[in-house]
């Protein structure tokens, strides 16, 4: 789905509003580019940080695979914040200071991650270009391909974090691309990650 309303586009499954949920906890990153590439390796430390708090709201009896609820929800949360907020400084602007932000709310049958940056103009078409055809074509397919395009050219493969979140993680995504008042090069991207839980 897309809208075209003053040029604002949304793709997958975005809310606006988000519903609101009693429970929530958002981090905000430096809007200075320089701290923030500086920084890189605390995003991992960040998404840990959130893994662990909302690990709390959930049952720590272990199941049969010695894993408890608490342990996945930890394990997923971290995992799929820390590829979100990688993504979110893949996709910043390196020219201006503009901050990156993530919200995390609970819900009782779901989690949703909120993500935001800006990006230039360019990056971002690059970005919705790909979201487009993954609206077209089957997220597992997509995944084998860049895998062997990996392996045959000798590179890192682009967008398996985003694949592997949908394929393993069965988490739906929702993408709004706003421009920035003033600036006709400036993207704002608000990324929503639903991932479907059970407290």
């Amino acid at each position: 789905m897309s809208t075209d309303q003053t040029n604002v586009r949304q793709w997958g499954s975005f809310l606006d509003p988000i519903p609101p949920s009693d429970e929530f906890l958002t981090l905000n990153f430096s809007p200075d580019r320089a701290n923030r590439l500086q920084r890189w390796r605390n995003y991992g430390l960040s998404a840990d940080f959130l893994g662990d708090y909302f690990a709390t709201f959930f049952p720590g009896n272990e199941a049969d695979d010695g894993l408890s609820q608490r342990d996945t929800i930890k394990g997923s949360v971290s995992y799929i914040a820390n590829e979100l907020l990688e993504n979110a400084v893949k996709y910043s602007t390196t020219d201006h200071d503009c901050p990156i932000t993530i919200t995390l709310h609970l819900y009782d049958h779901k989690l949703i991650f909120e993500t935001s940056n800006i990006g230039p103009l360019p990056t971002i078409t690059e970005y919705e270009d790909f979201i487009k055809v993954l609206g077209e074509r089957d997220p597992m397919d997509l995944y084998m391909e860049r895998l062997e395009k990996s392996a045959l050219e000798n590179c890192e493969a682009s967008q398996i974090g985003l694949l592997t979140m949908i394929n393993d993680y069965q988490a739906q995504f929702g993408w709004q691309f706003s421009p920035l008042p003033g600036s006709e090069d400036l993207i704002k991207v608000t990324v929503m990650t639903h991932l479907s839980v059970e407290i």
